[in-house]
């Protein structure tokens, strides 16, 4: 019996969001064929992990190597969340050990965008430019734009896949990202005339503009609801949540926000609301595909990942405006048809962002690599 290959899979920090079910995920694919190691910062909690995530990891079917302990595990968060230089800075020491024990593998992959991995690797790409860092931290890991182009790339839309060749003269595998969220029992007459926006609550996400599209279709007659969930920007996006707040407190007859839920009471809130809403633009969207997979029908940008996740021919659904946002929506709710319509064709592309094709897709791209 042959042995089996051995994996590096480099991995930051566990600290939630769309990237951390890649990298879970990228495990649970490999585990069985493949002796892989995870390279993270911090020790992990793989039951707390599993929980959230739907994997089965455990210690005998992967290891870990780690830059700190588990009991130093809230600290490094904190200061990681809290200090971008911080951030860069453990990214690169973790970037200079995985190369430190390169030769004990037949393989690097990672799972956390593009990446110098010392030899040629496999890289998954969530978005652009996220790694590289100053001089001052590629000196620490011995960083080369030129070592990241030679791997093999794996992006998480055609979106991305397009900024990336474009920011690095690379082509890219399309895999999406895995979507644990299984469709739920519940009808739409049994749902809630209510919008869930899900994400953190940061600036960057702008909330408040879904607050301010749903008061302009609330003074229209439509008595809908929203549900916020998500965690908050660390300790520095202080100013944002402040004012955030003050516009939840003054629309809290029909706003609740649910912060740093539990998965599955985040699915049941989920689960109960007709609509979905995401303002910002994004690589992909994960908590977007959540929404078209929980049976619940989302209005989002125009441009961006999360139109794949959609489908171009869903116009009646994207928007690029508060204005435009307000009229898509009273387009939609006023016409119980279109309703019908819409969820008809967003069930169909439920499928395309199972954890089985996630799975079976990486599984394509390491077995073509072993074989070349």
């Amino acid at each position: 019996m042959s042995q089996k290959k051995t994996i590096a899979l480099w991995y930051p920090a566990f600290m939630g969001g769309g990237a951390e079910s890649v990298a879970l995920w990228m495990l649970e694919a490999l585990k069985e064929d493949y002796d892989v190691t995870l390279f993270t910062i911090t020790q992990v909690d793989l039951n707390r992990l599993n929980s959230m995530y739907g994997t089965q990891l455990s210690e005998e079917s992967v290891k870990v190597r780690s830059l700190s302990s588990q009991f130093a595990r809230p600290l490094v968060h904190n200061a990681i969340a809290n200090n971008k230089n911080f951030r860069m800075l453990g990214l690169h020491i973790l970037i200079r050990y995985l190369k430190s024990q390169q030769q004990h593998y037949d393989l690097a992959i990672s799972a956390y965008n593009a990446t110098d991995l010392g030899d040629r690797g496999i890289q998954y790409v969530h978005w652009v430019n996220v790694v590289e860092g100053n001089a001052f931290y590629q000196k620490i890991s011995g960083f080369s734009r030129e070592s990241l182009k030679r791997n093999i790339s794996i992006a998480n839309s055609h979106f991305v896949a397009q900024r990336a060749k474009r920011e690095y003269g690379i082509e890219s595998t399309i895999v999406y990202p895995p979507v644990v969220l299984e469709s739920p029992n519940m009808s739409w007459e049994e749902k809630e005339n209510a919008f869930i926006c899900s994400g953190r609550l940061t600036k960057a996400k702008e909330p408040h503009r879904v607050i301010q599209i749903l008061k302009r279709v609330r003074q229209k007659g439509f008595d809908v609801k929203l549900y916020l969930t998500g965690g908050g920007g660390g300790t520095y996006a202080w100013k944002y949540r402040r004012f955030l707040q003050k516009m939840v407190d003054e629309n809290a007859d029909w706003v609740t926000p649910y912060e740093n839920l539990k998965y599955q009471d985040y699915i049941n809130v989920l689960c109960r609301c007709r609509y979905g809403i995401h303002y910002k633009k994004e690589p992909f969207g994960i908590s977007i595909a959540e929404m078209l997979k929980a049976g619940s029908i989302p209005f989002v940008r125009s441009k961006g990942g999360q139109v794949e996740i959609i489908g171009e021919e869903n116009q009646a659904l994207f928007f690029d405006s508060v204005e435009e946002a307000e009229e898509k929506i009273i387009s939609v709710l006023k016409d119980t048809q279109k309703q019908q319509q819409l969820l008809s064709v967003l069930d169909e592309r439920k499928s395309l962002f199972s954890t089985e094709r996630f799975m079976s897709g990486v599984q394509a791209v390491v077995g073509d690599y072993f074989e070349r």
